[in-house]
Parts: C-alpha cells; structure tokens; sequence
C-alpha cells in the first residue's frame, strides 16, 4: 500500500493504474528545533501524519489520495534567519512553487488538494485565493496539523516550537532522531507591551530575544506514547476531511 499513497517512496509502476481523488501537500520549513529535533521536524511530521492519514483513508473509504514530498519551504521570523542554516522561504517563492504543483496536478485532471502544514511562520490562504482566479475548479484546503485537536488533551504542558508535542509525534515516527538529553528547557519570552501580549496586533516574534535554545515549550514530559496518540487522531480527522471533499461535502446546500 506505501507505494501507491507516498510519492516519496513510489514508482510508476505503482501509480500508473491506480485513480487518485485528491492529493496531499505536506508543507514545513528549514529551521533549528531546540537543541534535539531535526531542521526539517516540520515537514517530516507533516508527512507522516499525511501518510498515516491516507492509509486509514483507503482503508476505512476504500479510495486512494496521494501524498506529495514535503515542501521545507518555511517563513521565518526576524532572528530565526540568523540561526545557522536556518532558510528564509518569501512567499513569493511558496506560492511559485504551490503553482507549479497546482498546474501539474490540475492537467492530470487531480482537482482536490489538501496542504498539511507543519510551520507556524506559514500561511496560506492569500495564497489559495489567489490560485482560485486562475484554477476555479480546484478545490484547495490547508490545515496546520498540530491545531487539529487541542493540545492540552494529549499534553502535560505544550508549546509550540520543539515543544513537548512535536517531540512526542517525532519520538512516535523517528525515536532515532530524538535524544531527550540534549534538549534544551524551551524557556522563552513573551511580549513586555500588553497590548501585543493580548492579541491586539501581530507583529513577527524576533527569536533572538524570544528563546536561547530556539525552542518555545518545555519538551521534558515528551513520550512516544503520547505522540501516537495524538498522531493516530490527527490522521482520523484527516480522514474524515478527505472522504467530505471527495464526496462534496463542503456546504450545507450540497
């Protein structure tokens, strides 16, 4: 089955005879996590919960969706750019890139795209209005993984950079790649000027000033245990998302 729901294992072989109803555009960045997390944990995890999302999706729905290679494509924030290979992605690049895929998959008549995002710093809906002008009848969804459900259902204390959640998934999918031991506390700074504090405006959190080990969140009370749970429910809604779009469930008059 991983050979017919994941482009970054398949073949042609694989593909060629099968019927795809919607693609699956797993997206993240290049950044530092912490001290212990891998660059490229957004887009790793995003892919992961993608795949595990198409095979409940064949499995419960009996129909296939493809999972695209994962964008490390991210926005950074002023002070992440200076973090050693840290990349900064403009949003002119992502939404070149987004294109081209978009083009690509509306000519093999794929009309249906959900963008599973890994990346705070990302944002996709100027985007998806703009592609609506040129490509009407695609229909394209975006959804940040990690805000499905609610963390403090699953987690002791999250937060949300190299935090106790994504250490938990990660050490779920790749326990390889994830030494507690190294982890940085995740201590951080908030906004001293109330207003910003309190959701007034938005203005980019410069990571210099923020946190020292680059993460935000404590990631100690990480488990596998807790980062399968969350990932198996995660993918479930997915799922559901899928087998709506696919069947036109989208308004209340359809």
């Amino acid at each position: 089955m991983e050979k017919k729901l994941d482009l970054s294992v398949a073949n042609y072989g694989s593909t060629r005879d099968e019927q795809y109803a919607l693609a699956v555009l797993p997206w993240g960045a290049t950044e530092p996590h912490n001290l212990h997390l891998p660059y490229l944990t957004d887009a790793i995890l995003s892919h992961d919960v993608a795949v595990d999302a198409a095979r409940i999706t064949k499995d419960k729905f009996g129909f296939n969706v493809m999972v695209m290679p994962p964008m490390p494509l991210g926005a950074q924030n002023p002070g992440q750019r200076d973090l050693k290979f840290c990349v900064h992605f403009r949003q002119s690049t992502q939404m070149a890139v987004l294109t081209d895929i978009v083009s690509s998959l509306h000519n093999q008549g794929i009309d249906k795209l959900v963008i599973i995002n890994g990346h705070g710093g990302n944002t996709f809906k100027g985007l998806i209005r703009d592609l609506a002008v040129d490509y009407p009848d695609v229909l394209i969804a975006a959804s940040d993984w990690f805000k499905v459900l609610p963390a403090k259902q699953f987690f002791d204390n999250p937060g949300d950079h190299a935090d106790e959640l994504e250490t938990s998934v990660m050490m779920h999918y790749h326990p390889e790649l994830v030494n507690l031991d190294e982890a940085g506390k995740g201590d951080y700074n908030g906004f001293a000027a109330e207003s910003l504090a309190e959701g007034v405006a938005w203005v980019p959190r410069n990571w210099n000033k923020v946190s020292t080990d680059t993460g935000i969140g404590n990631p100690a009370l990480a488990t596998p245990e807790k980062g399968a749970a969350y990932a198996a429910a995660v993918a479930e809604c997915y799922a559901n998302l899928f087998n709506d779009l696919v069947n036109g469930k989208i308004y209340l008059t359809d």
